[in-house]
């Protein structure tokens, strides 16, 4: 049975051990938290399903599900742009656990670890991490695997440690920058027909001017026709790994249907370090992917941050991708029992929920729907969209429900 030792940051605190055994069709993991852990005085719960106490927490899937994983370790665990890579780079025939102990330690998404007996990373993908310079070569290797994943193992194999545990079904890899600090790349696909890159950073800086919290962001190789898409790695603080959950692990969602932001503000009343901030925050979040018509919203792009005193913080928010289209749906509801439409209205009726009266809610509504109204097309322009390109993006940004945002 195949396990490795649970560690968090630097100095590889253990926390517990994680075991795992494949059956057949079947994968089951065991987690334990180790006795030292439980008698720290600053110790602290992975996830709310995994409360602190003695004795294993249990969980099983089939083999082509993360379920047979808790879900702060399917947290740190490759998506399918990284698994793509792994196989090709490992020959495939690879368990979850494979997945998650196997990819590259360093660029790990939050703090966990998972070590072998001599406290030493278990990864097996840990190339030199590439440097901002190499964003080219990063993206010619991407392109190549993309076009031909069956020829190109020496590429997966380069891809593969840089990838890390980044989400997504996109193109990616981690770099680093002159002073050390880990960024997300994120390279255009050869499947495009829109400036997606462009499109995201410009949306980024819109939902900056909107007064939400993201990380730095910003465009390169801009005048190329592939651009880059660099995002700050937000779990680090210099060296330091900051623990991070998603909101599917802090709301231990086990069903393929999508979750209600008010599940999400449950959630924050129960963890959050700052509640009333988060609430607030979290509603505004909700107004602004109505204005942009993001369709990127499920419960995996939501996350958390460890704040101390085994409280959490919202974290930045990411991945806003504006799609126009004339199907305003949600990935997530926006209130418990309701529909999963893009309505303004929902957004305001919930309001009270968030702790926001619904005069100040409708203030910050238009608000964000003037900004948006009078700086979307800008942004896209000055990310390098043609006037053209930016047309196509119109209908995200000028609609039905930016108008009643407005009080039109």
């Amino acid at each position: 049975m195949p396990e490795a030792i649970v560690a968090l940051g630097e100095s590889k605190r253990i926390v517990g051990r994680l075991r795992f055994e494949a059956d057949g069709r079947r994968q089951h993991s065991q987690f334990e938290y180790a006795p030292e852990w439980l008698a720290e005085p600053d110790r602290f719960a992975l996830s709310p399903a995994l409360p602190l106490r003695t004795g294993g927490y249990f969980n099983s899937g089939r083999d082509d599900k993360t379920s047979a994983l808790s879900g702060c370790f399917a947290d740190v665990a490759p998506d399918s742009w990284g698994r793509a890579l792994m196989r090709r780079a490992l020959s495939g025939g690879l368990t979850e656990f494979d997945y998650l102990v196997l990819s590259d330690d360093r660029t790990r998404q939050g703090a966990l670890r998972l070590l072998g007996e001599d406290l030493e990373p278990l990864s097996a993908l840990n190339p030199p991490i590439p440097r901002l310079v190499e964003l080219e070569e990063l993206r010619a290797l991407a392109h190549r695997f993309e076009l031909d994943p069956e020829g190109a193992e020496a590429e997966a194999r380069a891809l593969a440690g840089a990838g890390g545990s980044l989400g997504g079904a996109r193109p990616k890899a981690n770099i680093a920058e002159r002073d050390g600090h880990l960024w997300i790349a994120k390279f255009t696909s050869v499947q495009d027909t829109k400036p997606v890159e462009r499109a995201e950073i410009a949306t980024l800086r819109l939902a900056q001017r909107c007064g939400l919290r993201v990380p730095e962001a910003r465009l390169e190789l801009k005048a190329s026709d592939s651009p880059i898409a660099l995002i700050r790695r937000f779990d680090r603080r210099g060296a330091t790994r900051i623990p991070y959950i998603s909101a599917r692990t802090a709301l231990d969602w086990q069903s393929e249907e999508g979750a209600f932001y008010t599940d999400i503000g449950d959630v924050i009343r129960q963890i959050s370090a700052k509640p009333i901030d988060d609430l607030h925050e979290l509603w505004r979040r909700i107004v602004f992917t109505i204005l942009v018509s993001n369709k990127d919203d499920h419960l995996q792009n939501h996350g958390f941050l460890y704040a101390g005193g085994d409280r959490w913080r919202l974290s930045p928010a990411f991945d806003i991708n504006p799609s126009p289209s004339r199907q305003r749906l949600l990935e997530t509801g926006i209130a418990e029992g309701g529909s999963f439409e893009a309505s303004f209205e929902i957004a305001l009726d919930a309001c009270e929920f968030f702790e926001l009266k619904r005069e100040d809610a409708q203030r910050q509504a238009k608000d964000m729907a003037e900004t948006v109204s009078l700086n979307w097309k800008q942004a896209l322009l000055d990310e390098g969209m043609s006037a053209n390109e930016a047309r196509a993006y119109q209908d995200a940004f000028v609609h039905g429900e930016a108008a009643r945002a407005m009080g039109g």
